[in-house]
């Protein structure tokens, strides 16, 4: 269960990350002007992601409660009844996370102007630097990475740790601070194991940065 309220610069970089999906092949061609128009496409496209949300959330506990049904009447015995349990628990759980997420974002978003300014803003900053400095960020990330290349990794992957190094070398984000943003949006967007992958990439440019500085 989700045990923090998501602070605006935790939403930012997930429009962020959204929004590096809309660049144009050529990076070189977006325009400041441009910019805006890609963090509010992602805010479009998570607006869409908290619908869905709900239902599947909707769809969850209705699914727990079958599940408590099932096994109060249907159980031959009583492991069969505790895995059924088991099962209307983990089902519960993943409800709730999805409506927290969504509370979560609806307050940050839409309770005060100043913290969707703070949201935009951010968003379009890291956008904007992983732009202008896209060779230097991929030169730090392809140091930390071993007999592979970031061109070959999966654009969600390589994007997520692109606004982690963004965040450490351009906004004095502390390392540990970056990571654990980084991981938590893997294990959103990524594969099964990204965020694991995601974890190690950075722990080594961390490393490497401290014993360079």
């Amino acid at each position: 269960m989700q045990d923090r309220t998501r602070q605006p610069r935790q939403i930012a970089r997930e429009l962020a990350l959204l929004s590096l999906s809309q660049l144009p092949v050529n990076p070189k061609t977006l325009t400041e002007d441009q910019l805006p128009e890609l963090v509010l496409g992602a805010v479009r496209t998570l607006r869409g992601e908290i619908k869905d949300s709900l239902e599947n959330a909707s769809d969850e506990l209705k699914n727990s409660n079958d599940r408590l049904l099932t096994s109060e009447t249907r159980a031959a015995d009583l492991n069969t009844s505790r895995t059924m349990l088991k099962e209307a628990i983990e089902y519960t759980r993943t409800a709730i996370n999805r409506l927290a997420y969504t509370l979560d974002f609806l307050e940050l978003s839409q309770e005060t102007t100043k913290k969707y300014k703070e949201i935009n803003e951010y968003a379009i900053k890291l956008v904007r630097k992983i732009t202008s400095e896209r060779q230097l960020i991929d030169e730090k990330i392809s140091t930390a990475l071993v007999d592979w290349q970031v061109k070959r990794l999966a654009q969600i992957d390589r994007d997520i740790l692109r606004i982690a190094v963004a965040d450490i070398e351009f906004f004095d984000i502390p390392s540990k601070v970056a990571i654990n943003e980084a991981v938590e949006l893997a294990k959103r967007y990524s594969g099964e194991d990204g965020h694991r992958f995601i974890n190690g990439v950075l722990r080594k440019v961390s490393e490497q940065s401290q014993v360079k500085g």
